[in-house]
């Protein structure tokens, strides 16, 4: 890749994740308005959304971390090798 290919391609990738950050903040603002309806399903002139409630068992890795041993979470864990990438302004 060339160096002003790869200039291209971060501000790219900056200029996108900008993009879905807004309409990620679009998209929960609609959510959370439509969750307001309560259970059920509803039309609209594309989509069709259907609203249900559930129970979720969340566990509580904190507390768990307290009870647990070390050599046991250590002997739990897995490592792996992971490749990331940040974007940020400049």
């Amino acid at each position: 890749m060339t160096r002003s290919n790869l200039a291209a391609a971060i501000d790219r990738l900056g200029e996108l994740k900008a993009q879905i950050a807004d309409l990620a903040k679009l998209e929960a603002e609609v959510k959370t308005e439509l969750k307001e309806l309560g259970p059920g399903s509803y039309e609209g002139e594309k989509y069709r959304v259907t609203i249900s409630d559930s129970e979720r068992d969340t566990l509580d890795m904190t507390a768990v971390r307290e009870k647990l041993s070390a050599q046991f979470l250590r002997a739990h864990t897995t490592t792996s090798t992971v490749r990331s990438l940040r974007v940020t302004a400049r």
